[in-house]
């Protein structure tokens, strides 16, 4: 009885993606991002249902993993440069991005360098919207992001250490 509990407990990365209502890469994506705990099981990878649930209703909450938490105090940085500099700091995203797409990046990676890209084209006010936002939309742009560059190392280390200080308080 408890390994047939154990069986229905866990998911394939395609029952996850049907679960979630997306596709079975990006379940595959948010795992590895460690967005949702998967184990391997031989050359398959499985997924909790409690963990996919817990992933859904964190979602639902809007709340931050660690990463993205991390990921937006840095893009918020890179937003005040293109406040401040927007021609130089939007030609180095432009110039990243095409450069990144010209050595052949995965499709999803592309998909999201080509949507930089179109905002790019449309100016600062949409790309620090991107930089800053929460949404969905947001997060996945920034886990492609073509601000390499932007922030010097003293820059970038400063605020990594900030926010590993910040973090340390929400334990």
């Amino acid at each position: 009885m408890a390994s047939m509990e154990l069986e229905t407990d866990l998911l394939s990365t395609g029952q996850a993606a049907r679960f979630l209502g997306c596709s079975r890469q990006h379940v595959v994506d948010l795992c590895d991002r460690g967005e949702i705990r998967s184990t391997s099981i031989g050359a398959h990878r499985r997924l909790r249902r409690s963990d996919v649930q817990a992933y859904v209703q964190r979602r639902t909450r809007g709340e931050l993993t660690t990463d993205q938490l991390r990921s937006i105090w840095l893009h918020r940085a890179v937003a005040a440069h293109v406040a401040a500099d927007p021609d130089a700091t939007l030609g180095l995203a432009r110039e990243n991005a095409r450069r990144f797409l010209a050595r052949g990046p995965s499709s999803g990676s592309a998909r999201w360098l080509r949507r930089w890209l179109q905002l790019i084209d449309r100016g600062p006010e949409p790309v620090m919207e991107a930089l800053t936002s929460t949404s969905d939309d947001a997060r996945e742009l920034r886990q492609n992001s073509p601000f390499a560059g932007v922030l010097s190392e003293p820059e970038r280390l400063a605020i990594l250490d900030s926010f590993r200080r910040h973090a340390a308080t929400l334990r």
